[in-house]
């Protein structure tokens, strides 16, 4: 049994190289791992504008009535110079016209005859955004790695990058072992449960940007064990199994993966939810995960191990959401020879430990924000005591 930062480690290091890469169009973009910087073609704003709806005027002559001599609404080019005792009415995103240094607003004005108005202020900001003030031609918008969100399609779009070099996303085999399983949309009969990890772990990928690949539920049998892991190697980056992998009778994961051609790495980790978690290497590039059969367990560990490494093979920088805040309240358990993670729910800053019964409560994690842990040899979380939470 070995703890879970070596875990980490070994899965990490398993592999230093990213898959392939591909091009979409930036609006189907969205969710996909950038594959290259992204600079930008233009300044922006690509000339003095308008912050605002108001008057274009010269700021020595704010005290003065001013002369409405044009009105100029964004996307239209000045035609005049304004110059002393002089304004032009312009909208918001217009160019300044020649002459102007500041922007009066509307509602800073008063109307003194049928072409003239008055600022009825004593001062102003100038209210204009200044050519390049954002972003200069050829400036680094968007940096290699990151999972491109909607505010990242703007900036794609404000920079006329619109054919995105993406990394290819993974597939992920997923295969539910145990012949008490049956399908969600099956009653249940005595002794059997419905198959919740496999769908779970459909859930968890789609989230980590990959393509889930379901192979339905697996007899706990050799035969049809070494088949499917044979098959789902075919076509898939990285195979995930739930089940099979502690030390009952008929968990005979491990050996089949030996005979398939895994290379085990490592069998049990220190760790609760999840001891019995298996990881294994294929050929070139290709990974397994025995993950085990309580649901706890195996969403933990996904979180913990896989997303992390289809996030490195898919190009990502780090991007986990780890957040340090103060415990709200006392948290304690009865052993402390493995690493134990947690279920915690944010509130006013604060971690609370969510009412959790064990690796099969997967209810618990409705309610929660996070994942807190407790280190080994420690058998309390004080309240006040400083923790990282990782988002879920």
């Amino acid at each position: 049994m070995i703890k879970f930062e070596q875990a980490f480690s070994i899965v990490q290091n398993s592999t230093n190289s990213t898959v392939d890469m591909e091009r979409v169009d930036f609006i189907d973009s969205l969710g996909r791992i950038l594959g290259e910087d992204v600079f930008s073609d233009i300044n922006m704003p690509p000339f003095d504008k308008s912050a605002m709806d108001g008057f274009a005027c010269r700021k020595e002559d704010l005290q003065k009535d001013l002369e409405i001599i044009e009105v100029l609404p964004a996307g239209k080019v000045p035609v005049k110079k304004v110059g002393p005792g002089q304004c032009t009415k312009i909208m918001t995103g217009a160019i300044i016209p020649e002459g102007a240094d500041t922007v009066i607003m509307v509602e800073h004005t008063e109307q003194t005859d049928n072409n003239k108005i008055r600022f009825t202020k004593e001062s102003t900001n100038t209210n204009i955004c200044f050519l390049a003030e954002d972003i200069r031609k050829n400036d680094l918008v968007l940096e290699k790695g990151i999972v491109i969100k909607p505010q990242h399609i703007a900036v794609m779009a404000s920079v006329g990058y619109t054919n995105v070099l993406v990394y290819r996303k993974l597939r992920i085999a997923i295969v539910s072992t145990g012949d008490e399983l049956v399908e969600p949309d099956s009653l249940p009969a005595v002794s059997q449960i419905r198959n919740s990890n496999g769908y779970q772990l459909i859930a968890q990928v789609k989230r980590a940007g990959a393509i889930p690949v379901y192979l339905g539920i697996t007899e706990d049998t050799e035969e049809a064990t070494f088949a499917t892991i044979t098959k789902a190697f075919i076509e898939n980056d990285i195979v995930l199994l739930t089940g099979g992998v502690s030390m009952g009778e008929f968990d005979f994961v491990p050996k089949i993966m030996e005979k398939v051609g895994v290379s085990i790495l490592f069998r049990t980790i220190a760790v609760q939810p999840g001891k019995p978690t298996i990881f294994g290497t294929f050929g070139k590039e290709k990974f397994i995960f025995g993950l085990p059969g309580n649901p706890v367990s195996s969403y933990t560990q996904f979180e913990l191990l896989v997303r992390p490494l289809i996030s490195k093979m898919m190009g990502a920088v780090d991007n986990d959401v780890i957040l340090k805040m103060p415990m709200g309240a006392k948290y304690t358990r009865r052993k402390s020879v493995r690493k134990s993670f947690i279920p915690v729910v944010i509130k006013d800053g604060k971690a609370f430990p969510v009412e959790y019964h064990g690796s099969a409560h997967i209810h618990s994690y409705v309610f929660a924000d996070g994942i807190t842990s407790v280190d080994i040899g420690k058998v309390s979380l004080e309240e006040g005591e400083l923790v990282d939470v990782r988002q879920v």
